[in-house]
């Protein structure tokens, strides 16, 4: 039997900027230095993630510069409602930056950081679909029994309606 020569030359990695999700980033890093890949990093909000979850990506001090450069543009869009999301892309740009930075053989290309509004697992798969990923990579917070029939509901719709392989990673 011959197996097919697998090719992975772009990697969607699914964010919800929660520490599951930072110990997911490692192995899409992994992958994507094994292969040449490309990561494209997506968030989709849903609604504002807390601050527990930003600092989870990044460190504080980055965090505070970040808030500082954009507070007026954050009580703009609280009191306008804009969508733009730029200060929620530069922590994600940040932590890319600040994660390839830090080891020397972990260098890998980031293709595109977006923040996109609905339904997470819906747009995870259009977006894949779009960008002509040959992966995705998330996280997931199951934990115990009644967590492994309740599996992440994003990760199992994923799972379930992606054309491409999805690697779902929890945290050890």
């Amino acid at each position: 039997m011959k197996l097919p020569n697998i090719q992975i030359k772009k990697i969607l990695y699914a964010t919800d900027l929660s520490e599951t999700a930072v110990h997911a980033f490692s192995y899409a890093v992994s992958i994507a230095n094994m292969y040449g890949a490309g990561i494209t990093i997506l968030h989709v909000l849903a609604e504002f993630p807390g601050e527990q979850f930003i600092l989870n990506m990044i460190n504080p001090g980055t965090w505070e510069e970040i808030k500082m450069r954009h507070y007026s543009e954050a009580r703009d869009k609280l009191i306008s409602k804009k969508k733009d999301h730029i200060a929620i892309k530069e922590v994600l740009q940040a932590f890319s930056e600040e994660v390839n930075t830090g080891e020397k053989d972990q260098t890998f290309v980031t293709d595109e950081i977006l923040i996109k509004n609905g339904a997470p697992a819906e747009i995870i798969v259009q977006t894949a679909k779009e960008q002509n990923c040959d992966l995705i990579v998330m996280g997931t917070h199951g934990q115990g029994v009644i967590a492994d029939v309740l599996i992440g509901s994003t990760a199992k719709w994923v799972v379930k309606q992606s054309p491409i392989p999805v690697l779902v990673i929890r945290l050890p």
